[in-house]
């Protein structure tokens, strides 16, 4: 179940994070190969030597200062770690820094770990979950995205593995997806598309399903995109075991909804329904005229009321009219 944290955090989108943000771009200080990123002006009011050492590499402030937007490292453009323990030694107090350019070099380690070091960093998955939630609720937006591309790194390394901590994770990738930050808001969507690759269906539908009927209507539609892709790689035999009708009921409740994300979601999530029922029934989807008791008709009439399965039929059935005009 999820907790009330979870839940409040659901129901109120911080006013921060409902203005445009203009602090990707600007006059940045972006240092050890682009692993971390600074204000000019803060740096400035700080005056440091330095401002980041990193496999013994040091970088003056000032040095690549530019009015340029922030970088911001792809995994595949990620370095190994020079020094393992000591990174790991490190991790959690970088998180809980009050300094942001330390906690943006610190989740990118957090991002190299999880690729090159995966086993190494199981362990403190429990503590380390929460600091990496506290960055994604982190108003500064370099510190956010980065957090969400950490997100994704670590959906990608453990799998399964996370489903105990996925709670609050998915909240926050839910709610940075439905804001008007669109660079944070694709981020957070390309996590929530590795998330569906990465976690079994079985285990992550259950984890979804709540938030479809969540009263912010963006949360419903990202929600229910999951929900859509996730379903799939249950295949035929999975979706029996879950429960066909079952599934047809959270699709045909998202016919209806608000968004057209959410009804676009649904009408995926039937077609691919309606072919694992005929399969599994011998039924062919090119064939108008079914068996009357195993026909899908039949079957959508008897798990839904009149009027979702009168919708759900004019879904499916437009879909079939199509394939058998175009074959």
């Amino acid at each position: 179940m999820m907790s009330g944290n979870a839940l409040r955090d659901l129901n109120t989108l911080p006013a921060s994070e409902r203005k445009n943000d203009s602090s990707s771009k600007g006059n940045f200080t972006k240092t050890c190969n682009g692993n971390t990123i600074e204000n000019v002006e803060e740096l400035q009011k700080k005056n440091p030597s330095s401002v980041c050492r990193n496999g013994g590499e040091t970088v003056k402030a000032g040095v690549e200062v530019a009015n340029s937007e922030v970088e911001y490292i792809e995994s595949e453009n990620l370095g190994d770690l020079e020094d393992v323990n000591t990174c790991l030694e490190k991790l959690l107090p970088g998180l809980e820094s009050k300094d942001w350019v330390l906690v943006v070099e610190t989740l990118n380690n957090v991002r190299r770990l999880s690729i090159f070091h995966r086993e190494a960093m199981h362990s403190m998955l429990g503590d380390l979950i929460p600091l990496v939630v506290k960055s994604l609720k982190n108003p500064r937006s370099a510190v956010c995205k980065t957090a969400i591309m950490t997100s994704a790194d670590i959906f990608s390394a453990y799998n399964d593995d996370l489903i105990e901590f996925l709670d609050p994770l998915l909240v926050q990738l839910l709610l940075k997806s439905s804001q008007d930050k669109r660079f944070v808001c694709e981020a957070a969507e390309r996590a929530l598309e590795v998330m569906t690759t990465s976690v079994f269906p079985m285990s992550l539908l259950p984890k979804l399903q709540p938030y479809l009927k969540n009263r912010n209507p963006r949360i419903r539609a990202k929600a229910s995109m999951c929900f859509s892709r996730s379903v799939p790689r249950l295949g035929v035999e999975g979706i029996q075991e879950y429960g066909i009708d079952k599934l047809i009921q959270v699709a045909a409740s998202q016919l209806s909804d608000q968004l057209p994300e959410s009804r676009e979601a649904a009408r995926t999530l039937l077609l691919e329904l309606q072919t694992v029922y005929e399969k599994s029934n011998g039924l062919s989807t090119t064939i108008p005229e079914q068996p009357e008791m195993n026909s899908w008709e039949h079957f959508c009439q008897s798990k839904l009321s009149p009027l979702s399965a009168q919708a759900v039929l004019r879904v499916t059935n437009i879909a079939r009219e199509g394939l058998v005009i175009g074959s």
